[in-house]
């Protein structure tokens, strides 16, 4: 907010609206070191706000080094415009993090995807074994997930985030009047100085300039936490993988676990995959915080006596909760452990059963599509009753004497030859 502050009195004084040597007094008053952050907390609570106090405080610091410069510190504006300003700067210097540790991220992803592209491993849907593919189409695919975040917090970063400026009623009235008064450049000239001030003030805090006044147009605020609720619910799909990967019983994947992380206080034996855990408790918080955001869109009138307030804690956390997941997660891609052997051991789990579609898909020619799906659910269920691998039940099949000979059953029953295009799909995938 003092950054705000400071941003506007420059930006007025490129206008001649503010004398030059005012706007670098205030400047250079504005350290948060100097001011008492937990008298501003309490005061807040005495007009809703914590703007009030803040330049109340700020202007007596300013005072003391001149008392001329004073004058001119949140001249014509309101605490939204300061609040707002301060927000999207606090929101671009988190999104900058999360965006670099993003990329990071995805860098990592794509070498687990490339490493591994023709790693057999059993696909998984609806919690069972369905058909084979391949961990590096997996990693691939968390990196898309990982770039589309990227991507929208990059272009939210870029030109999503604009500075406040609305003055009491979103019409700018005090900016322009004081302008006026005190002969800014252009000040006769209402669009003209509009304008102007805009994109100084843009310029100065390096966010984008808005079209018009937002305080109860909260278009940037939603589309942030729709950005940020993407990116959580993303790193959440990672970790919600790896957790079912590094289940003791599946044993696919294994966190990095350096000395004392993971340690259960009841269990030495455990190392419990906490990465993924503090990730995956993050990607179900933002999208519900996200979506009070969207909501806290349904403001009154020109200035809102609650939808605004309610953002901040929201906004507050998504942010954090956020920036958390995804640094969190490059340390968890960073040092993920991979096991082929073991995914190929659980590839046999089913003892071939895993292929049947396209030992199905095979006959289906040979002895029509209705047959073979019935040959094979029929064997399929046999081989699970009896505990037996399908490739048994299949040879002994008389319907398939004369179809299907031994070679060729056990080149249809290898999952490794049944991974369809995962390798060509991770190709281009890692072409983005």
């Amino acid at each position: 907010m003092l950054d705000a502050e400071a941003a506007l009195a420059r930006a007025q004084a490129r206008l001649g609206a503010v004398p030059a040597s005012a706007a670098a007094v205030i400047t250079e008053a504005a350290d948060a070191r100097r001011l008492d952050a937990r008298a501003l907390a309490l005061a807040a609570r005495e007009t809703a706000n914590p703007v009030v106090g803040l330049v109340r405080a700020f202007t007596a610091v300013v005072a003391a080094a001149d008392p001329a410069a004073a004058e001119y510190v949140h001249r014509g504006s309101t605490s939204q415009d300061i609040l707002d300003t301060g927000t999207m700067l606090v929101a671009a210097r988190a999104l900058r993090l999360t965006v670099a540790d993003l990329r990071a991220t995805a860098d990592e992803l794509g070498r687990l995807a490339g490493e591994h592209r023709d790693t057999v491993m059993a696909g998984r849907t609806l919690a069972l074994h369905a058909v084979p593919t391949t961990f590096g189409l997996k990693a691939a695919g968390w990196r898309s997930l990982v770039l589309d975040s990227a991507d929208r917090l990059g272009r939210v970063l870029d030109h999503g985030l604009p500075v406040a400026l609305g003055g009491a009623a979103g019409t700018l009235a005090g900016y322009l009047e004081y302008a006026r008064l005190d002969g800014a450049t252009g000040a006769d000239e209402t669009g003209g100085y509009l304008d102007a001030l805009t994109a100084a003030y843009a310029d100065e805090t390096g966010l984008a300039r808005p079209v018009l006044p937002w305080h109860a147009l909260r278009t940037p605020v939603a589309d942030l936490g729709a950005a940020l609720a993407h990116t959580a619910a993303a790193l959440g799909k990672i970790a919600a993988d790896v957790q079912v990967l590094a289940r003791t019983e599946v044993g696919e994947v294994a966190e990095p676990a350096p000395a004392g992380r993971g340690a259960s206080s009841a269990m030495p034996h455990k190392r419990n995959p906490v990465l993924a855990t503090l990730i995956r408790s993050a990607a179900l918080q933002v999208p519900v915080l996200s979506a009070g955001l969207t909501q806290c869109l349904t403001a009154e009138d020109e200035r809102s006596a609650g939808a605004w307030h309610a953002e901040w804690t929201l906004l507050r956390e998504s942010l954090r909760l956020t920036g958390g997941a995804a640094h969190t997660a490059l340390d968890l891609a960073r040092g993920l452990t991979v096991d082929p052997g073991r995914m190929r051991a659980n590839l046999a789990l089913t003892g071939g059963r895993i292929v049947s579609e396209r030992v199905a898909a095979v006959l289906a020619p040979r002895l029509g599509k209705a047959e073979a799906r019935r040959l094979l659910s029929e064997a399929s269920g046999r081989a699970a009753g009896e505990g037996v691998r399908l490739g048994e039940v299949l040879a002994a099949l008389p319907e398939l004497a004369d179809v299907l000979d031994g070679p060729e059953l056990a080149e249809l029953l290898d999952p490794a030859h049944y991974t369809g295009a995962a390798g060509a799909l991770v190709d281009r995938a890692l072409k983005r």
